[in-house]
Parts: structure tokens; C-alpha cells; sequence
């Protein structure tokens, strides 16, 4: 299995900080960013990377992270996406790097608590399909929110104005080569971008798709809000490592 991370977008909702870095490059703690995501596929044992960027700060991530060496990868990949076109369309962007192997992907401003193994090796005895990684939250209406009957996801509905429930889809997703064919047919939401929520719908309708509960805390960092709460968590988590 191969491991995706998706840096790219402009971050405009994190403004005037964005303005000169890239968001997945601002600190989190004593840590960029990225370092989070990064350290998540190397800890489910994940050792080939592609880095999907983008924007004028594209080349700041080589200068980090260089080929990956100091993170334990065997390789770390880089390609750059043009523009803003939702998730999917900076997950297209890894097909030729894929080669036909399944994928983790996370999102570049995610951060977790715990490892992700146990749900990596499950995926990994699924016959095909995807495995998405859900989490209860205060504000799901900011997301993707997921609707179970029984133990099955029987849809995803983005960011309801009334959430059926608070279990919502974290930016973490796992998936086997068939996401490419699903992502080619897509057609642009309302916004005008490709959403990973159509892909994961597909999923569903398929009969394909499994889902796990991330176990200790999530989050995200794509606002002021959530990126002070980031903040308090790596700290608190940090500290208690120490002591």
C-alpha cells in the first residue's frame, strides 16, 4: 500500500496567514504542519509517499521535507496541482504514482492522536473496495456526514445544514485502484470541484465500503478555530509524552 498526502489549496480561510506560506506549512505546536500527516502513514508502516501541492510555496516543502530520509520513508514522491478542484481532483493527480496499488490518503491538515495500523491492516484483508475513518464532533455540519444502518455506511451527505448525526468523515480514506475510474466519473458539485463525497458515495453504492471510528482525538486545522485547537492538543499530547 501506498500513502497519499494532499497539501495543496490556497488556505484562504486562514487568511492573512496563508498569504505567504502554504496552511499545511504553519506550525502546529513545535511542528510544521505536515510533519503530522506525514508521521500517520509512516506509523501504519506506510513507507512510499506522493505529496500533492500546489500554489506559489510549492518548492517550501522539498527544502522540509527533502526525499523523506529523516521520516524512515523509502520514498518521497511530489507532484503539483493546479489551481483548486476539490479533493478528488488532487487525488487524480496520484494515479500514476499508485500503479495500480491501493492508496491511503489523508489530508494535510489532519491530525490524530492514534495510529491508523489497525485500520490499514484491515483494509488490507478487504477484497478491494475503500474503508473510511469516522469521528463524533461538535460541528458536523462542517463536514462530510455519514449515515449507518446496522454496521454499514448507507450514505454520505456533505456538510447538512442538519446533520443526522454528529459521525462524520474524517480526512482519511482508504482505497483500492477502482477510485481513479470512480473520480474520472465525477461531474463539478455546485462549488465547481470534484468531492471526495461522490467518491465515497460511489463506494457505497457498490456494496464496497467498510468504516472504522478513529480511536483518541482528530482534527482538523482548516480554520482559526480548529487550528488553536490543533495547537492545544499536540501540546497537551507532547507534554504528556514527557512526563
Amino acid at each position: 500500500m501506498k500513502g497519499v498526502i494532499l497539501a495543496g489549496g490556497l488556505g484562504t480561510r486562514l487568511h492573512p496567514l496563508t498569504k505567504i506560506t502554504n496552511k499545511h506549512l504553519l506550525p502546529i505546536y513545535d511542528r510544521p504542519m505536515i510533519y503530522y500527516p506525514l508521521e500517520t502513514l509512516v506509523k501504519a508502516g506506510i513507507d512510499d509517499i506522493l505529496l500533492v501541492t500546489g500554489g506559489n510555496n510549492a518548492g517550501d516543502f522539498l527544502r522540509l521535507l527533502g526525499n523523506g530520509k529523516e521520516f524512515g520513508l523509502r520514498h518521497l514522491n511530489y507532484t503539483y496541482q493546479e489551481g483548486e478542484g476539490g479533493i478528488a481532483e488532487a487525488l487524480r493527480l496520484a494515479e500514476y504514482f499508485s500503479d495500480g496499488d491501493s492508496i491511503a490518503v489523508i489530508l494535510g491538515d489532519n491530525i490524530i492522536e492514534k495510529s491508523i495500523r489497525h485500520a490499514v491492516n484491515n483494509f488490507k484483508k478487504q477484497s478491494g473496495g475503500a474503508k473510511i475513518l469516522l469521528k463524533k464532533v461538535e460541528d458536523p455540519w462542517r463536514f462530510g456526514v455519514a449515515e449507518l444502518k446496522g454496521d454499514k455506511v448507507v450514505n454520505i451527505i456533505e456538510k447538512p445544514a442538519e446533520p443526522k448525526s454528529n459521525l462524520i468523515v474524517t480526512g482519511i480514506y482508504l482505497y483500492d485502484h477502482s477510485v481513479f475510474d470512480f473520480i474520472r466519473g465525477l461531474k463539478p458539485s455546485d462549488r465547481g470541484e470534484l468531492e471526495i463525497t461522490d467518491v465515497n458515495n460511489m463506494y457505497i453504492e457498490a456494496g464496497k465500503m467498510t468504516y472504522e471510528v478513529l480511536d483518541g482525538w482528530w482534527t482538523d486545522a482548516g480554520t482559526f478555530e480548529s487550528l488553536y485547537r490543533a495547537n492545544s492538543l499536540a501540546a497537551s499530547h507532547k507534554q504528556e509524552d514527557q512526563s
